[in-house]
């Protein structure tokens, strides 16, 4: 990342105190967000927080960078179209469990297969949190929620599984409250070339009764003391499928990175090999189209 400014975590802070319930896992990924920025030198007037909706979403009001809260589950979307126009500029997408694997996971494949070169974010606390206790695709089977009060009949979805099998080239797990760690993996994603994907387990302790702080604490493991080779993607596969299961153990840290050509990349070099220009003479296409 290209060294533009000197500040202090606090300095990525604006003016509007966070609105989340006491307790909640999303202050520790704030936290962990400016203390990343701080340490890799971001730029406020060329980093770009894109949300979608939902109490995580909230967050670009609470710091200073450039910022779009945008329509449910529309983050990723409207991040790519800004990286396409924009490629010089660093864009990151913070959302929920529910916003980026319901009515936003059409999306994850495709930014992930393409490895536009973005970093998602998500607060995963298996529930909906603005709408009151609505089930999430994250929750667990079998959960009583307000929607599923004879306990949810699905299967959860394994974020990192998915993000593996289609293709992001970045794939890391953090614990909220862990913001050393999960500072340290937000600085990584955003200095990937291509498209990074960060889970944070993020409790929710006002509606989530059951994944709390003290559920996960003595289950989270350093995932560097199994899986060092973090090009291995059957192995990085192997432990994500591990999870979700009670008793299992909870890997955190980098599951698998990839270098692989990013779709910025990819778009340059077909510009340049079919002469292409970013000023392009309208005139000329038109005229392409007539009969």
């Amino acid at each position: 990342m290209e060294v533009t400014q000197q500040l202090k975590p606090k300095d990525y802070r604006s003016d509007i105190p966070p609105v989340w319930c006491a307790g909640c896992g999303d202050y520790g990924v704030l936290a962990s967000l400016t203390t990343a920025f701080s340490a890799n030198h971001a730029s406020t007037a060329n980093t770009v927080l894109v949300s979608g909706i939902g109490c995580s979403s909230r967050l670009p009001y609470f710091v200073t960078t450039f910022g779009m809260h945008t329509c449910h589950g529309r983050a990723v979307p409207i991040a790519t179209g800004i990286k396409l126009a924009r490629p010089e500029l660093k864009v990151i997408v913070v959302g929920g469990d529910g916003d980026n694997f319901s009515i936003g996971g059409g999306h994850l494949p495709h930014v992930a297969r393409k490895n536009i070169d973005i970093t998602l974010i998500v607060m995963d606390n298996s529930i909906y949190g603005l709408t009151k206790n609505q089930v999430s695709p994250t929750s667990r089977a079998g959960m009583v929620t307000s929607t599923t009060p004879y306990g949810s009949p699905d299967v959860p979805l394994n974020p990192i599984a998915y993000a593996l099998v289609y293709g992001a080239t970045f794939v890391a797990q953090s614990f909220s409250s862990n913001a050393r760690l999960t500072a340290d993996l937000i600085g990584q994603a955003m200095n990937h070339k291509g498209f990074a994907f960060i889970n944070v387990i993020s409790p929710c302790p006002t509606f989530n009764k059951v994944d709390t702080f003290e559920y996960y604490k003595p289950l989270l493991r350093n995932i560097d003391e199994v899986h060092t080779d973090k090009g291995d993607k059957i192995k990085a596969l192997s432990l994500a499928m591990t999870m979700g299961r009670e008793s299992a153990t909870v890997p955190i840290g980098l599951f698998y990175q990839e270098n692989r050509p990013s779709y910025v990349e990819l778009l340059s070099g077909i510009k340049t090999r079919n002469k292409g220009t970013n000023k392009p003479d309208l005139e000329k296409i038109i005229d392409v189209f007539k009969l």
